[in-house]
């Protein structure tokens, strides 16, 4: 079982809050008109069940979604993250003024159907790499105002985080490499101009390329859509002139392929199929029964 680092609620909060405030707009009229007739303020008790197969990602955040519209709300999740659920599986609790509960269901079920999509595609490509040292890699292909959340799934499903943003490492792909005139000459740029923590790494799509990184001392070599041969060859060079450089390989990447990928020696696989590719995992929520506080 797999478990990712939650996000800080001073960022999570804020977009939390802007997703409520898109769903009820002017009001939850269904809602108010049920809550606000009745003449003491109705509670109630909710579970949350699984509906297909797949690994559970997000629950916590569900939890804050419903305590963010009312901080007497009751949250309790059944199942740690990471865990792989079976259809009709109990995954959570929650119960507390019958107004939130009902107001937050969308947002929350939303958030976690997708964050438990994606912890479950990276699951099965993590499955592919069983006995072998390399660890597979998320990428930026997120949904905009998901980054943050989605990547925390990609670890709980056993994935690593590459970069959260452009200004977490220096990554020259083919067209800063273009538009700076080759590999040698990107990289005196960025060390001229970069803070020193930041790691360098090269997208290289050739041995020619991949000679050219080795040279330049960079940390991290991404060896780019290569044919397997090509690729080893590309691996071979590196650890026999520079071992302390990483390897990164990308490109053509699926469930059939990532083994293959990772059988050529490299560090890392990275694939945006588990935040492109993945199907929300279905979830209900059902209201148990309602009384008053």
């Amino acid at each position: 079982m797999a478990k990712g680092m939650l996000p800080g609620w001073l960022q999570v909060d804020e977009l939390l809050r802007g997703w409520l405030l898109e769903d009820l707009g002017r009001g939850d009229r269904a809602t108010l008109a049920v809550v606000r007739g009745a003449a003491q303020e109705p509670w109630g008790r909710a579970t949350w069940i699984a509906k297909a197969e797949g690994v559970i990602a997000g629950l916590p955040i569900a939890g804050r979604v419903f305590q963010l519209l009312d901080d007497r709300v009751v949250w309790g999740a059944e199942v740690e993250e990471g865990v792989a659920c079976v259809p009709g599986q109990l995954l959570a609790q929650v119960s507390g003024p019958l107004e939130a509960l009902l107001s937050g269901e969308r947002v929350a079920l939303n958030l976690v159907m997708r964050l438990s999509g994606v912890a479950t595609l990276a699951s099965q490509y993590v499955e592919q790499l069983a006995g072998l040292p390399t660890q597979l890699a998320d990428t930026r292909k997120t949904i905009p105002g998901l980054r943050i959340l989605e990547k925390y799934a990609a670890q709980v499903g056993g994935a690593v985080n590459h970069r959260m943003g452009l200004d977490d490492a220096v990554m020259l792909k083919d067209n800063h490499l273009a538009a700076a005139g080759g590999v040698a000459v990107a990289v005196e740029h960025v060390r001229s101009l970069c803070p020193y923590p930041l790691t360098i790494e090269v997208e290289t799509e050739s041995l020619a390329q991949v000679t050219e990184a080795i040279v330049a001392g960079v940390d991290i070599i991404m060896l780019d859509n290569m044919p397997l041969a090509m690729m080893q060859e590309a691996v071979a060079m590196i650890r026999a002139k520079a071992p302390h450089i990483k390897i990164e390989a990308s490109g053509n990447v699926s469930l059939a392929t990532v083994r293959s990928i990772a059988q050529t020696g490299v560090d890392y696989v990275s694939t945006s199929a588990p935040m492109t590719q993945s199907r929300w995992l279905d979830i209900s929520m059902r209201i148990q029964n309602t009384d008053t506080q």
